[in-house]
């Protein structure tokens, strides 16, 4: 019976994370992109004295990225089956971990929103830190698990707090009596938050979710995370855990705090370049696989908080887009370099080489990971680097040259991490490697790489479901924008 027990527990994380993906295309399927606006919404009072409700439902940009989420939690739950020890354990905390993001992206109630990003946040101590792996170099311990997962803890804490006096201010200095977004929204409407306060509370809020996206400079944390992380925790890290502060942004900051916005995010948009020509170099230096797709994240997330500070509806569609592609290829990425640690126990580049010979289909997908991260034309991030680029070009014409100028950083990296894993002469120490043969062992590498193509190839659904969010956004936070590229037209 005892035998038997770890694959029932994986069976049922299997069947909820499977139906988990098909409800989120049923509702990105349903959903009216005509109409726009919040549906599929779910209000159940709470406490109404306090103005909280149990409030779900999604606009074009949170079912984006609860389609993503699902597609990289089924993914991930299948990786996992790599895990031997502790097995109930483990997957206890990684849906509790997937349940978390999920609530972040369909709350409409900011009490909600803060109480499931708490619950997103807090599983990764104990995922990492008994799950995953110390990070070595040359056989010399760089960084312990534990000293990464309190490291990641301490961060994300520390910013969730900040975020937290930024809301809690929010809430009291505008006099309001409820928590809903919705109701805020319509509000503020008819009463803005004066535009001191907006000032004030917008750096809060920006600099506390900012340490998840990462931020530059609170970004140190987030690769070695990455590194000491179980292959799946890395997935939905980088895919989809550094999405929750860009999405908070959106929903909260730009959303309620408009003029805050428009005076906050050229600061944003400077502190981006960081991001991507900083982590693009300091990932072009390193050779341990996980490092390399973990300093590449935090530089790609620097062209998402560009298309938000854009203030324009092309933008906005670009960064959520690119948050989209970017979560799909980073999750493919980290699900090969676990397959590749599986059977070589060693990250370490130089070491590595020649493994296409053993995995063919590991290989193939290395390169399709490498041209998406690149901006290759077919694949999703090309589509979304595109509408960033063009939306950011009139507003911050410096940011976006240093922006494609971070496209060849990233091609230089991603290719030298191809050759030097997969390619070359082959190395006898591995003969012993093998691929992923059956079908269940190819599922979610095909899945990932499969949307890749498929969002790169007829991006139009998904753009439109996108937009469906973000116009309207952006008509609220930035009518004059919208004012001005109609007089263009």
């Amino acid at each position: 019976m005892r035998q038997s027990h770890p694959h029932l527990v994986r069976r049922i994380a299997v069947t909820a994370t499977g139906l988990s993906l098909v409800a989120a295309v049923w509702a990105v399927m349903t959903y009216d992109r005509a109409r726009g606006g919040y549906q599929h919404e779910l209000l159940v009072p709470w406490m109404t004295d306090l103005g909280i409700n149990w409030h779900l439902g999604m606009d074009g940009i949170s079912a984006t990225l609860a389609l993503l989420h699902a597609l990289c939690a089924f993914a991930g739950v299948l990786i996992s089956y790599a895990i031997k020890d502790r097995v109930k354990e483990y997957y206890l905390f990684y849906l509790l971990l997937i349940s978390g993001v999920f609530g972040v992206f369909l709350s409409l109630d900011l009490f909600f929103f803060y109480f499931f990003y708490e619950m997103a946040v807090i599983p990764m101590y104990p995922l990492i830190g008994i799950w995953g792996s110390d990070t070595r170099e040359q056989g010399v311990v760089r960084f312990t698990k534990e000293y990464a997962a309190i490291k990641l803890t301490i961060y994300l804490t520390a910013g969730a707090v900040l975020a937290l006096v930024g809301i809690l201010w929010l809430y009291v200095g505008t006099g309001a009596s409820t928590f809903d977004i919705v109701s805020l929204e319509r509000q503020f409407a008819v009463t803005p938050v004066p535009a001191n306060l907006q000032r004030a509370i917008f750096p809060l809020l920006a600099i506390g979710f900012g340490f998840i996206v990462p931020l530059w400079p609170f970004h140190s944390w987030s690769p070695i995370g990455h590194a000491a992380a179980p292959s799946a925790v890395s997935m939905l890290h980088a895919g989809v855990l550094m999405k929750l502060g860009a999405y908070a942004l959106i929903r909260i900051a730009m959303n309620l705090l408009p003029v805050g916005a428009q005076t906050w995010l050229p600061v944003l948009a400077a502190l981006c370049v960081m991001n991507i020509i900083y982590g693009g170099f300091v990932a072009m230096a390193q050779k341990d696989l996980k490092f390399i797709i973990g300093y590449s994240s935090s530089s790609h997330m620097g062209y998402v908080i560009l298309g938000l500070a854009c203030l324009t509806t092309l933008g906005l569609n670009g960064a959520v887009l690119l948050m989209f592609a970017h979560g799909i290829m980073t999750a493919l990425a980290f699900a090969l370099v676990g397959h590749v640690y599986d059977q070589c126990h060693t990250r370490y580049l130089p070491d590595l080489g020649g493994l296409a010979h053993q995995m063919p289909f590991i290989g193939a997908c290395g390169v399709m990971a490498a041209m998406a991260s690149s901006g290759l034309p077919g694949f999703a991030n090309f589509v979304a680097e595109l509408f960033v680029f063009v939306g950011g070009w009139d507003r911050y014409r410096v940011q976006t040259i240093c922006a494609v100028f971070g496209v060849v950083i990233t091609s230089v990296y991603m290719l030298r991490f191809v050759r030097g894993t997969f390619f070359g002469p082959v190395k006898p120490v591995y003969a012993h490697v093998h691929d992923a043969v059956s079908p269940f062992a190819r599922l979610p590498y095909v899945l990932l790489a499969l949307v890749l193509l498929g969002v790169g190839c007829w991006p139009a659904p998904l753009v439109r479901l996108v937009d469906s969010g973000a116009r309207p956004l952006i008509q609220r936070v930035a009518p004059q924008e919208v004012g001005r590229l109609a007089g263009q037209r």
